[in-house]
């Protein structure tokens, strides 16, 4: 494998959220800070509000998006937001963070203390019929979500707790059991942010402050790491024509100049051409 390099210097102040569309072979992520959703190198949307995450539909094209405190659907026809739903009982300084799509096209998504702080964040499960459910809860920063090719594992990070969970997955009814953490990181790795799973069924993890991308299999072994010209490594997904190529995205928020001297390319997004074929981006929807 070779090296990831740098795809786009996009300067990013919180990089996250990358998704691929296969339909249209488009690369979506956004900078939750400064509240923008791109479409590659460019700027797709300016919203008003942070902006956690999103995933593709599968029909009528667009998007479902995490905003900071709810769920909404792009409409690409009138370029408007459409409300889904919100969550109750969120704390006022919450947030969405990272999100994905089951399998069955259920938007999976959790929200985190805007501070970092307490364990007042939840994970919630927004089915395709618009009805919500919280199916975890006392979260502080809600992360990396990710399913085994099987569909009956969903892997779950709560960054500071420096682990990762897999959890029983019923994919008809989204509902999760039996937690186990199958992953405890060192110091020195950094902290687990966002990650995905390749066909094999390996976990592909991205190190907060660890400069690197980590492979593990599903018991939790280290398989391989991969070095990242940027220091807060945000999250990971598979794309291109053949699924195997890794885009990286990454962050620049609460580096100094010295720190931004040494990793100039922080913020950008990264590319990773593999030999291995990653799990696509499930869409939302039927």
């Amino acid at each position: 494998m070779m090296l990831p390099e740098l795809l786009y210097n996009a300067k990013a102040a919180l990089g996250e959220g990358p998704a691929w569309d296969a339909k249209t072979q488009t690369l979506y992520w956004v900078d939750i800070l400064e509240k923008r959703i791109y479409a590659g190198s460019k700027l797709f949307l300016q919203l008003d509000d942070f902006v956690g995450c999103l995933a593709p539909r599968k029909k009528d094209g667009g998007f479902i998006i995490a905003q900071r405190f709810g769920f909404w659907t792009f409409e690409p026809d009138t370029n408007k937001l459409i409300t889904l739903a919100f969550p109750k009982g969120e704390p006022s300084n919450n947030r969405f963070n990272d999100g994905k799509c089951d399998p069955r096209g259920r938007f999976v998504a959790g929200t985190m203390d805007h501070n970092e702080q307490e364990t007042s964040g939840s994970l919630y499960s927004l089915s395709v019929d618009g009805r919500l459910k919280k199916i975890l809860k006392e979260v502080r920063i809600s992360n990396g979500i990710a399913w085994s090719p099987d569909y009956k594992t969903m892997y779950f990070i709560d960054t500071p707790t420096r682990e990762v969970k897999a959890f029983e997955y019923d994919i008809e009814t989204g509902q999760i059991a039996n937690p186990r953490v199958i992953i405890t990181f060192p110091d020195t790795f950094g902290w687990p942010d966002g990650m995905t799973t390749d066909t094999n069924g390996n976990l592909w993890i991205a190190m907060w402050g660890g400069a690197r991308i980590t492979q593990w299999n599903p018991k939790g072994i280290l398989l391989e790491q991969f070095g990242v010209p940027a220091l807060n490594v945000t999250s990971c997904v598979f794309g291109g024509p053949d699924m195997n190529e890794l885009f990286i995205t990454s962050a620049r928020v609460g580096m100094d100049a010295a720190m931004l001297k040494k990793y100039p390319q922080a913020g950008g997004v990264f590319h990773l051409a593999t030999n291995i074929t990653g799990m696509p981006t499930f869409e939302f929807g039927e």
